[in-house]
């Protein structure tokens, strides 16, 4: 029943839920690519970025909560549906992402705003936060991807070398085959367990692959995780959050490990029940986290 359940949670996950049926998204053009989001909320700006696998559909939980204090603004990052934007960059990784995000909140006139990000979508926010600090007014942070942080410490050495080998390296030798549904495959399994995938129901296996096409232009990027400046994310004087689910693997741990360590005033949670995509996850304890946090930084 466990193991049902974990699959059912996932298959809404990747299929995104029926948010859609009910706000139409936006079609705006910045920065050369189509972006689509949907709002929601009154007051300040607050902006949800997805995972590699989601899309603005990934964030209901947390759209119907915080709209309830917030203008909440979920959109899709350039490769995910139901943008079409043509896979054209050499280099692609989340510094692209973040020049698109300062476009959109340029293009949206909004100002200072709150960021919360998961996977490639937080280190999509550190990233703005660090070239553009004063767009940003507070970060939440679900296990930013900078992998370069810890590549060459003890630990995080053969972290590094077990992500590499195990899921991103197989992953992109079946992406250049033009394999992308057993890319991800490799992927889906290697964050959730063996076999997962194809246990997926054939919509939600279907989904994975919709959204393959940003896994694919990093694949193909000369330089997927690039490094971020610790001395400038040191620099940061914004309210940050770091989020760690509790059964998240070893890589990310570590990564928010020395995230804290760089950021000492910055508050940490760990989502129990949770992996990598604790807002999906448990989005319960996620939103209780979030609001706390929110709650502990209004004047």
């Amino acid at each position: 029943m466990l193991r049902l359940a974990f699959l059912l949670l996932l298959s809404l996950l990747l299929c995104g839920p029926a948010i859609g049926q009910s706000i139409q998204p936006t079609k705006i053009r910045v920065n050369n690519v189509e972006l689509h989001y949907i709002e929601q909320g009154q007051g300040e700006p607050l902006i949800l970025l997805h995972g590699g696998q989601g899309d603005y559909r990934s964030w209901e939980p947390q759209l119907k909560v915080l709209s309830t204090q917030f203008r909440v603004i979920s959109y899709s990052r350039r490769y995910h549906y139901p943008n079409n934007n043509p896979l054209t960059a050499k280099y692609h990784s989340a510094y692209t992402e973040a020049d698109d995000l300062a476009a959109l909140i340029r293009t949206l006139k909004l100002g200072r705003v709150h960021l919360i990000g998961t996977s490639i979508g937080a280190f999509t926010a550190l990233a703005l936060a660090v070239k553009h600090p004063e767009m940003v007014r507070s970060l939440v942070l679900a296990e930013p991807p900078v992998h370069q942080w810890v590549r060459d410490s003890p630990n995080g050495a053969a972290a590094y070398r077990e992500f590499m080998t195990t899921m991103w390296e197989p992953a992109t030798a079946a992406f250049k085959a033009g394999d992308d549904q057993g890319a991800m495959r490799i992927l889906v399994d290697g964050f959730t367990g063996k076999g997962t995938f194809d246990k997926l129901p054939p919509g939600s296996r279907a989904a994975a692959v919709q959204n393959s096409r940003f896994f694919k232009a990093n694949a193909l990027s000369s330089d997927p995780f690039p490094n971020l400046s610790k001395d400038k994310v040191r620099r940061l004087r914004i309210p940050v959050l770091i989020v760690t689910g509790e059964n998240t693997i070893k890589i990310h741990k570590l990564v928010n490990e020395e995230l804290a360590r760089l950021l000492p005033k910055a508050e940490r949670v760990i989502i129990p029940k949770a992996g990598h995509f604790s807002p999906r996850e448990n989005p319960q304890a996620f939103n209780e986290a979030v609001l706390k946090f929110f709650a502990s930084h209004r004047p």
